[in-house]
């Protein structure tokens, strides 16, 4: 099979998908003629989005609402009627010295890094059964190793991590397929979006973990991509419970 013909009239929920990650996989999954609902808080990056493609729709919500689940799952199905993919790309950052911890801040991660996949995963869960689709959840290669700073978004997509595994096991016997990518340092405007971090801070960090990677460059949203197809794709039958890391050896430095 094509990637056309094993995406084609399928439909996917790619929250976060605005912007980085989320936008690359949404514009690639309706070119191969796929149905997507992206997801967000900016509207108006949304329709810059979805502008590009009548295939994508654009919902603007924020996940760390506990109610945005269920909004999302009736509104992929009042427009298309099934659901084959959910990508839970939307994540919350907050760098935090051990002494300026705050909890709103810690809230906010759990809410929308944990929480909010768990509620979609439960609110797509018969559509996903109907369908016998995939989950692929975005955490990061953060998480591979200790790293001060930014200790509650690890633990939050390390948390994730874990979740997958947990679910991959669980819904396994209604032929539904839960994996992960770990991305690395990837080039999508998180640092100064998510994280929050002025742009010169952002472009110094950049430039440190850049040279960092032993392939010696940043990643991109296209290095992602090719797995988040493969992994949510339905000739992907016999994978799951994984966490890819996709970081140019990022992580395995000493």
């Amino acid at each position: 099979m094509t990637q056309s013909s094993i995406w084609q009239d399928k439909v996917a929920i790619v929250t976060g998908g605005s912007s980085g990650i989320g936008r690359a996989a949404a514009l690639e999954l309706a070119e191969l003629g796929a149905k997507v609902l992206i997801t967000g808080r900016n509207m108006e990056r949304l329709s810059s989005v979805a502008e590009l493609s009548s295939s994508i729709e654009g919902l603007q919500i924020d996940s760390a609402d506990p109610d945005s689940a269920e909004q999302i799952v009736s509104k992929a199905m009042a427009l298309w009627g099934r659901i084959d993919l959910v990508v839970n790309n939307s994540g919350a950052g907050h760098p935090m010295p051990l002494e300026a911890y705050d909890p709103a801040a810690i809230v906010n991660m759990s809410e929308v890094n944990i929480v909010a996949p768990s509620l979609l995963v439960k609110a797509s869960f018969e559509a996903l059964k109907e369908s016998r689709g995939a989950i692929v959840n975005i955490t990061t290669a953060v998480s591979q190793n200790a790293a001060p700073m930014v200790a509650h978004y690890g633990a939050t997509k390390a948390a994730l991590e874990y979740l997958t595994r947990s679910w991959a096991v669980e819904l396994a016997s209604h032929g539904i397929r839960v994996n992960a990518i770990a991305p690395g340092p990837v080039k999508s405007g998180a640092l100064t979006g998510m994280m929050g971090l002025p742009p010169e801070m952002a472009a110094q960090i950049e430039q440190q973990e850049a040279e960092q990677v032993p392939l010696e460059r940043r990643g991109t949203p296209e290095d992602i991509l090719p797995w988040i197809l493969r992994l949510g794709s339905s000739a992907n039958e016999w994978l799951t419970g994984q966490v890819i890391v996709v970081d140019g050896g990022w992580s395995q430095r000493v």
